[in-house]
């Protein structure tokens, strides 16, 4: 059973990352790399965002499936009632969507895998979660097949070179979540040495192991 203490920090966390990611999602990247503009490509949310993996898979690990959905669900309130304040309705609805989709998913391919080799749930169920949350926030958010949630970013949607340097072009929504995925990915790998760190101290509970 997930004590009222563990539940308290482990949502805190959950929170806050939540919190800097929408408001970090304001602020674009600066420079350039390579030729490309990096501004059109990222925002530093894109490097707090694929955190809230780890919090989700230590919850998981220790308390087991149940205890990390109820972290996700706090983090999913606080996820949405931050879009709404701070975007529109529509990207409102894509953050809550991809994050609460992204999550589950992740503790799903994580129970699968906690058996293995230590490495392999949190990677694997971080990776897979991102995917389809960089998939559904996107799609969700620009693509004009939703254009019912609101109207569409002509930014967004207008073709360009794909990344900025391939002579293909796509509407740039395109490129934007490639790069996010891209990041998610690389963050994935690195969040495996705090996990890896921390699996010491945080050990299974009986009734993880049970749920596994």
């Amino acid at each position: 059973m997930l004590s009222a203490r563990y539940f308290i920090a482990y949502s805190l966390f959950m929170t806050l990352i939540v919190v800097a990611s929408n408001f970090l999602v304001q602020f674009p990247l600066a420079g350039t790399l390579g030729g490309i503009n990096l501004a059109d490509l990222l925002t530093f949310g894109a490097f707090t965002y694929p955190v809230a993996f780890l919090v989700t898979d230590l919850t998981n690990r220790q308390f087991g499936p149940a205890a990390a959905r109820k972290v996700v669900f706090v983090g999913f309130i606080a996820g949405v009632l931050l879009s709404v304040l701070l975007a529109t309705p529509r990207i409102a609805i894509a953050s809550g969507s991809a994050f609460l989709v992204g999550q589950l998913l992740d503790i799903t391919v994580f129970n699968r895998l906690r058996r293995q080799s230590w490495w392999k749930a949190p990677l694997m169920g971080s990776l897979i979660g991102s995917a389809l949350d960089t998939v559904i926030f996107f799609s969700l958010s620009f693509a004009p097949a939703f254009g019912l949630l609101g109207p569409n970013d002509e930014f967004a949607i207008a073709a360009a070179p794909i990344l900025g340097v391939m002579t293909a072009e796509a509407p740039r929504w395109i490129s934007w979540a490639i790069a996010d995925f891209s990041v998610k990915m690389l963050i994935g790998i690195i969040m495996l040495l705090p996990y890896g760190a921390l699996m010491t101290v945080l050990r299974p509970m009986p009734q993880a192991e049970r749920t596994a």
